[in-house]
């Protein structure tokens, strides 16, 4: 195998990727899609990686020594792409953590050559050096990408005690563990020290993100955010949309304005735009930038002054609880434990869904919800074809995660029929074209969580009964809405997939429906809406 001692030419720098790259993939192949993903294991590719260690070197300095570290090493990506970016004299120290040891015993072995230590610890357990002089000058990492619920074991209360006092806000509990990532590397980098962090551009947008976003703003210097294009995913294995965020470790100055770039590469980005810091201190999704400017004006009137929204129900196990018409009368199930459910926006060609005389929604194909609230013994006795049915289902269905929690395990979540729904999920068909969908349902039919159901507030709600053309009326200026409307609300995955959570909804400006709808004349102080 090539020696690592200076592998700083071309073509041997070229060999070791090379050989790294079959260590990589025969590596991930002994793994499950589904463990790499509860593990957040997604690689680097080789020429971002090298792309990044580029802009890292350019940030650092020219002729500078290099404290290289790298929280989250797997196989060495970053190290690699640090061994074209710099001459092996300029390399004074390099270490990497790697928490498991499928990757990292493999990685030290390939490696042992070269000046990368690589520590098999857990980085967010690891104590920072005491010292300034043996802390990092340059940390580049793609941190994993663990959701929060993967979190488990108390480690989700120790990672938020480990943070406290680096952000000058609590971090919430909804955190993907990037994020604590970024905030424990504080203390392990120098002071003037360059971070560069390959992340999920989410945390820009959500609400649990707004500690790593004060964090950029309040204790470290934000030097650049860029963040590709949606359709350009990074890895090929983890549907989300990527960012690159730059910092140095030392307080702003008052008058820094922020390079956002998107789209393109790094070095050569579609759009650019420098933000303030005081813009972006009043801006709750910093996605806007740069393609969008500062909001002039925030909206008098929201979506959320008129309904109350919520996700549709989540039933546990779909195929169980959700079952066709003829299935139904197959089973003999009574009216009583069943009720009309509406269909996968996939399935429903219209935009408006027309109801029965009994409230069924008139569909080619229709679908019902068991939802039967009798405790066991009540079911057994009354309704026997119903508990010959549950005790098929019980071994496969009662322990599951939704359906061991509530009691009895066959109920189903209250949500009553909503007037109009909103699609959870959508892509943006063109320019123009709009990710989501809203529903006006005229049927009795409730729905799944691939929906948003907007729930009147009670003055709507009376005038509604008084006038039934107004939801129509509003349902049609909701149609109206620009894609701008709702997608600065929204967020962003991978591959340009779209996604509104109801307070994302509720948040749409609909100051113009307010003034074209005659019967919505202004709003209580409460935020309720006020019908003359």
């Amino acid at each position: 195998m090539t020696s690592r001692s200076s592998v700083y030419r071309t073509g041997e720098r070229l060999l070791v990727e090379r050989e790294r790259l079959l260590l990589q993939e025969t590596l991930d192949s002994g793994k499950s899609s589904k463990e790499k993903n509860r593990l957040g294991q997604f690689a680097t590719p080789t020429q971002l990686a090298q792309h990044i260690l580029q802009q890292g070197m350019d940030l650092l300095g020219e002729g500078s020594l290099v404290r290289f570290l790298d929280p989250a090493i797997g196989t060495g990506s970053f190290f690699s792409a640090l061994l074209s970016a710099a001459p092996p004299e300029r390399i004074q120290i390099a270490r990497g953590f790697e928490i498991d040891p499928y990757y990292g015993v493999p990685s030290q072995s390939f490696w042992a050559n070269s000046k990368l230590e690589i520590l098999l610890e857990d980085f967010t357990a690891a104590e920072p050096p005491p010292e300034e002089e043996e802390r990092f000058n340059l940390l580049i990492c793609n941190p994993p990408y663990v959701r929060h619920h993967h979190i488990k074991n108390g480690n989700k209360a120790r990672l938020q005690a480990r943070i406290s006092g680096v952000s000058s806000s609590a971090i919430s509990g909804l955190a993907g563990l990037y994020c604590y990532f970024m905030l424990l590397s504080h203390h392990w980098m120098q002071k003037g020290g360059i971070a560069g962090w390959l992340v999920p551009s989410e945390f820009m947008d959500v609400n649990y993100g707004t500690t790593v976003k004060d964090y950029l703003l309040d204790k470290v210097t934000l030097l650049q955010i860029h963040r590709f294009a949606p359709h350009d995913v990074q890895f090929g294995d983890a549907v989300v949309s990527s960012a690159v965020v730059w910092f140095r470790n030392g307080k702003p100055p008052q008058d820094l304005r922020v390079p956002f770039t998107y789209g393109g590469t790094l070095s050569e980005p579609q759009i650019e735009r420098a933000v303030t810091v005081r813009d972006l201190r009043g801006e709750r999704k910093w996605t806007r930038f740069p393609a969008q400017r500062k909001r002039r004006k925030r909206s008098v009137h929201k979506l959320a002054d008129l309904f109350a929204i919520k996700r549709g129900l989540a039933t546990g196990a779909n195929s169980f609880f959700i079952m066709s018409e003829s299935k139904v009368t197959q089973l003999g199930l009574p009216e009583d434990v069943v009720r009309p459910i509406l269909p996968s926006p996939r399935s429903l060609e219209s935009d408006e869904v027309e109801s029965r005389s009994d409230g069924i929604p008139l569909l080619p194909e229709r679908h019902f919800l068991l939802d039967c609230r009798m405790r066991e013994e009540e079911v057994m006795k009354a309704y026997p074809t119903v508990w010959a049915y549950l005790e098929q289902g019980r071994r496969a269905v009662a322990d599951g995660y939704l359906c061991r929690s509530r009691k009895p395990w066959y109920s189903q979540e209250d949500r009553p029929p909503a007037p109009i729904l909103c699609t959870y999920l959508g892509r943006r068909k063109g320019k123009s074209g709009h990710p989501f969908r809203f529903i006006l349902n005229n049927s009795q039919a409730t729905a799944t969580n691939v929906y948003l159901l907007l729930y009147p507030h009670p003055p709507l709600a009376r005038a509604a009964e008084e006038d039934p053309s107004l939801y129509r009326a509003i349902w049609d200026e909701l149609r109206r809405l620009s894609p701008e409307d709702l997608l600065q609300e929204g967020r962003v995955y991978g591959g340009g997939l779209h996604k509104l959570e109801p307070r994302e909804l509720g948040n749409v400006p609909i100051d113009g429906i307010a003034a074209r709808i005659p019967r919505l004349r202004g709003f209580l102080k409460a935020g309720q809406l006020e019908l003359l």
